[in-house]
């Protein structure tokens, strides 16, 4: 996914991440045998499957704020199709150890947090080696994107409705950053009143693309819309296709 602009890093209750991870935990804590098995929203992925992929990337991220903490760079992953290997893997194991180390990966990603001095924010890390640099900085805003995102995703009854403001601007915003377009588009965020224009052409009339800010930004990961929802609209009906990154 990408990622929306730095949040604070705060893992309390009260912060953004805090918040979704609370929502988060108490959806796959409802969660019995047979929904762990089910298809998740995404293409090939079960449910079990999202949950692995969020139990990793915790783990990964912690693994990033331990190494900027001991001066130390380390990497998310060894390589995409490590990551991918690893995901089949725990998404196999029985749910309830699945389960266990999932809420376990929450605990470790904010004592990462929690242990990181000020200064550790000032390092860099690879997502995989080879790739360019990122910023410590970005790594809370990467974790809110995958919670708030993944949770959707599970198919649970959560809905990109129930994104802050704050986090659907912001993903809109690294969304729009790095999404390449051959059709010149317009959003209007009916709930906000901002606009974007990707793929501007002075030959070629933009497609104006209408919706919240989230259902923009969830439109713009190349999602479908999530069942029981609209989405956004165009003037025609017909929504341009967004690839999936």
């Amino acid at each position: 996914m990408p990622d929306p602009e730095p949040f604070p890093a705060a893992t309390s209750d009260a912060s953004p991440l805090g918040e979704a991870t609370t929502r988060l935990v108490r959806s796959v804590d409802e969660m019995d045998d047979d929904a762990w098995r089910a298809p998740s929203l995404l293409p090939g992925w079960s449910r079990a499957h999202v949950v692995a992929h969020l139990t990793l990337n915790a783990e990964a991220l912690a693994g990033v704020l331990d190494g900027a903490r001991r001066d130390e760079p380390v990497a998310m992953y060894a390589s995409p199709e490590q990551r991918d290997t690893d995901i089949e893997a725990l998404a196999a194991i029985d749910v309830r150890k699945l389960r266990d180390r999932f809420l376990a990966s929450t605990t470790t990603y904010a004592e990462a947090v929690a242990a990181l001095p000020e200064d550790g924010w000032r390092g860099t890390f690879d997502r995989t080696p080879g790739l360019r640099p990122r910023p410590v900085t970005d790594v809370p805003a990467m974790r809110l994107s995958e919670v708030e995102v993944h949770h959707v995703d599970l198919g649970l009854g959560a809905t990109p409705a129930g994104w802050s403001e704050q986090f659907a601007l912001a993903l809109v915003e690294a969304m729009v950053a790095r999404r390449p377009t051959s059709v010149p588009l317009r959003l209007e965020a009916t709930d906000t009143g901002r606009a974007w224009e990707l793929g501007a052409d002075a030959t070629t009339a933009a497609t104006t693309v209408r919706g919240t800010a989230a259902d923009l930004g969830w439109w713009l990961s190349g999602r479908a819309a999530v069942p029981g929802t609209t989405g956004p609209t165009t003037d025609d009906g017909v929504l341009p296709r967004i690839e999936g990154l």
